[in-house]
Protein backbone atom coordinates (compact mmCIF):
# COMPACT_ATOMS: atom_id res chain seq x y z
CA UNK A 1 0.00 0.00 0.00
CA UNK A 2 1.29 3.47 -0.87
CA UNK A 3 2.03 5.76 2.02
CA UNK A 4 -0.47 8.55 1.38
CA UNK A 5 0.89 10.83 4.07
CA UNK A 6 4.06 12.11 2.46
CA UNK A 7 2.76 14.67 -0.05
CA UNK A 8 -0.17 16.13 1.88
CA UNK A 9 0.41 15.56 5.59
CA UNK A 10 -2.20 14.72 8.20
CA UNK A 11 -5.36 16.05 9.83
CA UNK A 12 -5.15 16.35 13.61
CA UNK A 13 -8.70 15.77 14.82
CA UNK A 14 -7.81 16.65 18.40
CA UNK A 15 -10.98 17.53 20.27
CA UNK A 16 -13.05 18.41 17.20
CA UNK A 17 -15.75 15.97 18.36
CA UNK A 18 -16.20 18.36 21.32
CA UNK A 19 -16.46 21.75 19.55
CA UNK A 20 -17.94 23.39 22.65
CA UNK A 21 -14.74 22.53 24.54
CA UNK A 22 -12.24 23.78 21.97
CA UNK A 23 -12.35 27.47 22.90
CA UNK A 24 -12.26 26.62 26.61
CA UNK A 25 -9.31 24.30 26.04
CA UNK A 26 -7.62 27.03 23.98
CA UNK A 27 -7.71 29.42 26.96
CA UNK A 28 -6.61 26.69 29.40
CA UNK A 29 -3.75 25.52 27.18
CA UNK A 30 -2.59 29.08 26.46
CA UNK A 31 -2.57 30.02 30.17
CA UNK A 32 -0.80 26.77 31.05
CA UNK A 33 1.81 27.38 28.36
CA UNK A 34 2.50 30.91 29.59
CA UNK A 35 2.86 29.62 33.15
CA UNK A 36 5.20 26.89 31.88
CA UNK A 37 7.38 29.47 30.11
CA UNK A 38 7.51 31.78 33.12
CA UNK A 39 7.98 29.12 35.80
CA UNK A 40 10.60 27.00 34.06
CA UNK A 41 12.53 30.01 32.77
CA UNK A 42 12.61 31.38 36.31
CA UNK A 43 13.98 28.09 37.65
CA UNK A 44 16.67 28.06 34.95
CA UNK A 45 17.65 31.64 35.79
CA UNK A 46 17.75 30.99 39.54
CA UNK A 47 19.73 27.76 39.14
CA UNK A 48 22.23 29.54 36.91
CA UNK A 49 22.62 32.88 38.68
CA UNK A 50 22.47 31.87 42.35
CA UNK A 51 25.67 30.07 43.52
CA UNK A 52 23.73 28.65 46.49
CA UNK A 53 21.67 26.59 44.04
CA UNK A 54 24.72 25.09 42.32
CA UNK A 55 24.03 21.67 43.77
CA UNK A 56 23.18 18.29 42.17
CA UNK A 57 19.47 18.49 42.95
CA UNK A 58 19.11 21.88 41.27
CA UNK A 59 21.25 20.71 38.38
CA UNK A 60 18.68 17.97 37.70
CA UNK A 61 15.87 20.43 38.37
CA UNK A 62 17.22 22.85 35.75
CA UNK A 63 17.54 19.93 33.30
CA UNK A 64 13.92 19.07 33.95
CA UNK A 65 12.87 22.70 33.43
CA UNK A 66 14.76 22.88 30.14
CA UNK A 67 13.09 19.65 29.02
CA UNK A 68 9.66 21.00 29.94
CA UNK A 69 10.24 24.21 28.00
CA UNK A 70 11.23 22.29 24.87
CA UNK A 71 8.58 19.62 25.45
CA UNK A 72 5.64 22.02 25.48
CA UNK A 73 7.03 24.25 22.72
CA UNK A 74 7.15 21.20 20.46
CA UNK A 75 3.40 20.66 20.57
CA UNK A 76 1.53 23.57 22.16
CA UNK A 77 1.76 26.16 19.31
CA UNK A 78 0.34 23.61 16.84
CA UNK A 79 -2.29 22.64 19.38
CA UNK A 80 -3.37 26.26 19.87
CA UNK A 81 -3.76 26.74 16.10
CA UNK A 82 -5.89 23.60 15.87
CA UNK A 83 -8.07 24.56 18.82
CA UNK A 84 -8.70 28.13 17.64
CA UNK A 85 -9.64 27.66 13.99
CA UNK A 86 -10.91 25.17 11.44
CA UNK A 87 -7.41 24.45 10.08
CA UNK A 88 -6.23 21.23 11.72
CA UNK A 89 -3.57 20.07 9.29
CA UNK A 90 0.11 19.34 9.81
CA UNK A 91 2.62 18.56 7.07
CA UNK A 92 4.34 15.18 6.93
CA UNK A 93 7.68 16.90 7.66
CA UNK A 94 6.18 18.86 10.54
CA UNK A 95 4.66 15.70 11.98
CA UNK A 96 7.96 13.85 11.64
CA UNK A 97 9.93 16.60 13.39
CA UNK A 98 7.32 16.86 16.15
CA UNK A 99 7.29 13.09 16.60
CA UNK A 100 11.09 12.87 16.78
CA UNK A 101 11.55 15.74 19.25
CA UNK A 102 8.59 14.67 21.38
CA UNK A 103 9.96 11.13 21.67
CA UNK A 104 13.48 12.39 22.39
CA UNK A 105 12.39 14.75 25.15
CA UNK A 106 9.78 12.42 26.61
CA UNK A 107 12.21 9.50 26.87
CA UNK A 108 14.91 11.75 28.32
CA UNK A 109 12.49 12.97 30.98
CA UNK A 110 11.59 9.37 31.80
CA UNK A 111 15.29 8.65 32.26
CA UNK A 112 15.90 11.72 34.42
CA UNK A 113 12.93 10.83 36.59
CA UNK A 114 13.46 7.15 35.95
CA UNK A 115 16.39 4.76 35.59
CA UNK A 116 20.03 5.30 34.96
CA UNK A 117 22.40 2.44 34.32
CA UNK A 118 25.86 2.81 35.80
CA UNK A 119 28.20 -0.06 36.77
CA UNK A 120 25.42 -2.51 35.84
CA UNK A 121 23.16 -1.10 38.58
CA UNK A 122 19.93 0.71 37.70
CA UNK A 123 19.02 3.77 39.72
CA UNK A 124 16.54 6.57 39.35
CA UNK A 125 18.59 9.67 38.69
CA UNK A 126 16.61 12.07 40.82
CA UNK A 127 15.36 9.36 43.18
CA UNK A 128 18.97 8.19 43.61
CA UNK A 129 19.94 11.77 44.43
CA UNK A 130 17.21 11.91 47.09
CA UNK A 131 18.14 8.44 48.37
CA UNK A 132 21.76 9.49 48.99
CA UNK A 133 20.64 12.82 50.51
CA UNK A 134 18.39 11.06 53.04
CA UNK A 135 20.09 7.70 53.63
CA UNK A 136 23.75 8.72 53.29
CA UNK A 137 23.87 12.48 53.99
CA UNK A 138 27.49 12.45 55.14
CA UNK A 139 28.60 10.94 51.83
CA UNK A 140 26.34 13.07 49.61
CA UNK A 141 29.00 15.45 48.27
CA UNK A 142 31.39 12.61 47.46
CA UNK A 143 28.81 10.29 45.86
CA UNK A 144 26.79 12.90 43.94
CA UNK A 145 29.58 15.06 42.53
CA UNK A 146 29.36 17.46 39.53
CA UNK A 147 31.08 15.09 37.11
CA UNK A 148 28.59 12.32 37.92
CA UNK A 149 25.71 14.77 37.42
CA UNK A 150 26.91 15.65 33.93
CA UNK A 151 27.46 11.97 33.14
CA UNK A 152 23.94 11.06 34.28
CA UNK A 153 22.40 13.88 32.25
CA UNK A 154 24.45 12.95 29.15
CA UNK A 155 23.37 9.31 29.42
CA UNK A 156 19.72 10.35 29.75
CA UNK A 157 19.90 12.52 26.61
CA UNK A 158 21.80 9.82 24.70
CA UNK A 159 19.19 7.17 25.55
CA UNK A 160 16.41 9.57 24.51
CA UNK A 161 18.13 10.17 21.18
CA UNK A 162 18.69 6.46 20.62
CA UNK A 163 15.05 5.66 21.40
CA UNK A 164 13.87 8.26 18.86
CA UNK A 165 16.19 6.88 16.18
CA UNK A 166 14.94 3.34 16.81
CA UNK A 167 11.22 4.07 17.21
CA UNK A 168 10.40 6.84 14.74
CA UNK A 169 11.55 5.52 11.30
CA UNK A 170 9.45 2.29 11.48
CA UNK A 171 6.46 4.38 12.53
CA UNK A 172 6.81 6.83 9.65
CA UNK A 173 7.19 3.98 7.14
CA UNK A 174 3.78 2.55 8.01
CA UNK A 175 1.16 2.46 5.20
CA UNK A 176 -1.24 5.12 6.46
CA UNK A 177 -4.93 5.08 5.55
CA UNK A 178 -6.00 7.54 2.82
CA UNK A 179 -8.17 9.68 5.13
CA UNK A 180 -4.98 10.69 7.02
CA UNK A 181 -6.97 11.64 10.13
CA UNK A 182 -5.00 11.35 13.38
CA UNK A 183 -7.37 11.02 16.30
CA UNK A 184 -5.15 13.11 18.55
CA UNK A 185 -3.96 16.69 19.08
CA UNK A 186 -0.34 15.96 18.12
CA UNK A 187 1.72 13.37 16.29
CA UNK A 188 2.43 10.50 18.66
CA UNK A 189 3.47 6.92 17.99
CA UNK A 190 0.25 5.28 19.30
CA UNK A 191 -1.92 7.59 17.18
CA UNK A 192 0.08 6.95 14.01
CA UNK A 193 -0.03 3.19 14.61
CA UNK A 194 -3.83 3.40 14.85
CA UNK A 195 -3.87 5.35 11.56
CA UNK A 196 -2.11 2.58 9.67
CA UNK A 197 -4.05 0.31 7.34
CA UNK A 198 -1.28 -2.32 7.28
CA UNK A 199 0.22 -4.80 9.68
CA UNK A 200 1.41 -2.98 12.82
CA UNK A 201 2.42 -6.02 14.89
CA UNK A 202 6.11 -5.12 14.90
CA UNK A 203 5.39 -1.49 15.82
CA UNK A 204 3.05 -2.49 18.63
CA UNK A 205 5.60 -4.91 20.07
CA UNK A 206 8.29 -2.25 19.81
CA UNK A 207 6.04 0.27 21.57
CA UNK A 208 5.13 -2.22 24.31
CA UNK A 209 8.78 -3.10 24.95
CA UNK A 210 9.69 0.60 25.10
CA UNK A 211 6.79 1.18 27.50
CA UNK A 212 8.05 -1.51 29.85
CA UNK A 213 11.67 -0.31 29.69
CA UNK A 214 11.05 3.43 29.98
CA UNK A 215 7.84 3.50 32.05
CA UNK A 216 7.19 0.43 34.18
CA UNK A 217 10.82 -0.38 35.04
CA UNK A 218 11.65 3.24 36.06
CA UNK A 219 8.47 3.43 38.12
CA UNK A 220 9.35 0.19 39.88
CA UNK A 221 12.89 1.41 40.61
CA UNK A 222 11.56 4.67 41.98
CA UNK A 223 9.20 2.82 44.31
CA UNK A 224 12.11 0.67 45.51
CA UNK A 225 14.21 3.81 46.09
CA UNK A 226 11.46 5.44 48.10
CA UNK A 227 10.92 2.24 50.06
CA UNK A 228 14.55 2.52 51.18
CA UNK A 229 14.06 6.21 51.91
CA UNK A 230 10.94 5.49 53.99
CA UNK A 231 12.80 2.90 56.08
CA UNK A 232 15.65 5.36 56.69
CA UNK A 233 13.21 8.13 57.65
CA UNK A 234 11.31 5.93 60.06
CA UNK A 235 14.59 5.20 61.85
CA UNK A 236 15.12 8.94 62.40
CA UNK A 237 14.81 9.75 66.10
CA UNK A 238 13.20 13.20 65.87
CA UNK A 239 9.94 14.26 64.27
CA UNK A 240 11.70 17.36 62.90
CA UNK A 241 14.17 15.11 61.07
CA UNK A 242 11.30 13.07 59.61
CA UNK A 243 9.51 16.19 58.39
CA UNK A 244 12.69 17.52 56.79
CA UNK A 245 13.39 14.21 55.06
CA UNK A 246 9.86 13.84 53.73
CA UNK A 247 9.92 17.48 52.58
CA UNK A 248 13.15 16.78 50.70
CA UNK A 249 11.51 14.04 48.65
CA UNK A 250 7.85 15.04 48.44
CA UNK A 251 8.21 17.43 45.49
CA UNK A 252 9.99 14.81 43.37
CA UNK A 253 7.40 12.17 44.31
CA UNK A 254 4.54 14.47 43.28
CA UNK A 255 6.14 15.12 39.89
CA UNK A 256 6.82 11.41 39.37
CA UNK A 257 3.22 10.47 40.21
CA UNK A 258 1.71 13.06 37.86
CA UNK A 259 4.07 12.33 35.00
CA UNK A 260 4.12 8.54 35.01
CA UNK A 261 0.40 8.03 35.66
CA UNK A 262 -0.59 10.18 32.67
CA UNK A 263 2.06 8.78 30.29
CA UNK A 264 1.21 5.17 31.18
CA UNK A 265 -2.46 5.93 30.53
CA UNK A 266 -1.53 7.04 26.98
CA UNK A 267 1.16 4.57 25.92
CA UNK A 268 -0.09 1.42 27.64
CA UNK A 269 -3.82 1.87 27.09
CA UNK A 270 -6.07 -1.01 25.92
CA UNK A 271 -7.47 -1.06 22.39
CA UNK A 272 -10.98 0.32 22.73
CA UNK A 273 -12.60 3.66 21.76
CA UNK A 274 -13.26 4.67 25.36
CA UNK A 275 -9.62 4.18 26.35
CA UNK A 276 -8.43 6.10 23.29
CA UNK A 277 -10.77 9.01 24.03
CA UNK A 278 -9.67 9.08 27.66
CA UNK A 279 -6.04 8.80 26.52
CA UNK A 280 -6.29 12.11 24.66
CA UNK A 281 -7.14 13.93 27.88
CA UNK A 282 -4.32 12.18 29.73
CA UNK A 283 -2.02 13.10 26.84
CA UNK A 284 -3.12 16.71 27.11
CA UNK A 285 -2.30 16.63 30.81
CA UNK A 286 1.23 15.26 30.49
CA UNK A 287 2.01 17.47 27.47
CA UNK A 288 0.66 20.68 29.01
CA UNK A 289 -0.35 20.16 32.64
CA UNK A 290 2.70 18.43 34.07
CA UNK A 291 5.26 20.96 32.70
CA UNK A 292 3.10 23.69 34.24
CA UNK A 293 2.88 22.01 37.62
CA UNK A 294 6.57 21.09 37.85
CA UNK A 295 7.87 24.62 38.60
CA UNK A 296 4.86 25.37 40.82
CA UNK A 297 5.52 22.27 42.92
CA UNK A 298 9.22 23.05 43.29
CA UNK A 299 8.95 26.81 43.85
CA UNK A 300 5.98 26.78 46.22
CA UNK A 301 7.35 23.95 48.39
CA UNK A 302 11.05 24.74 48.31
CA UNK A 303 12.34 27.44 50.64
CA UNK A 304 15.74 27.66 48.94
CA UNK A 305 14.15 28.49 45.58
CA UNK A 306 11.92 31.13 47.18
CA UNK A 307 14.88 32.67 48.97
CA UNK A 308 16.84 32.68 45.73
CA UNK A 309 13.94 34.44 44.00
CA UNK A 310 13.89 37.23 46.59
CA UNK A 311 17.67 37.56 46.39
CA UNK A 312 17.34 37.93 42.62
CA UNK A 313 14.94 40.82 43.24
CA UNK A 314 17.39 42.36 45.70
CA UNK A 315 15.26 41.51 48.75
CA UNK A 316 17.15 39.07 50.95
CA UNK A 317 14.50 37.38 53.10
CA UNK A 318 16.69 34.66 54.56
CA UNK A 319 16.18 35.94 58.04
CA UNK A 320 12.41 36.07 57.59
CA UNK A 321 12.02 32.45 56.53
CA UNK A 322 11.17 29.86 59.15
Amino acid sequence: MVNHSSPVGFFLLGFSEHPHLEKILFVVVLCSYLLTLIGNTLILLLSTLDPRLHSPMYFFLSNLSFLDLCFTTTCVPQMLVNLWGPTKTISFLGCSVQLFIFMLLGTTECILLGPHENSCICFSVMAFDRYVAVCQPLHYTTVIHPRLCWQLAAVAWAIGLAQSIVQIPPTLRLPFCPHRQIDDFLCEVPSLIRLSCGDTTYNEIQLAVAGVIFLLVPLGLILVSYGAIARAVLRTNTSKGRRKAFGTCSSHLIVVTLFYSSVIAVYLQPKNPYAQERGKFFGLFYAVGTPTLNPLVYTLRNKEVKRSFWRLLGKDRDSGES
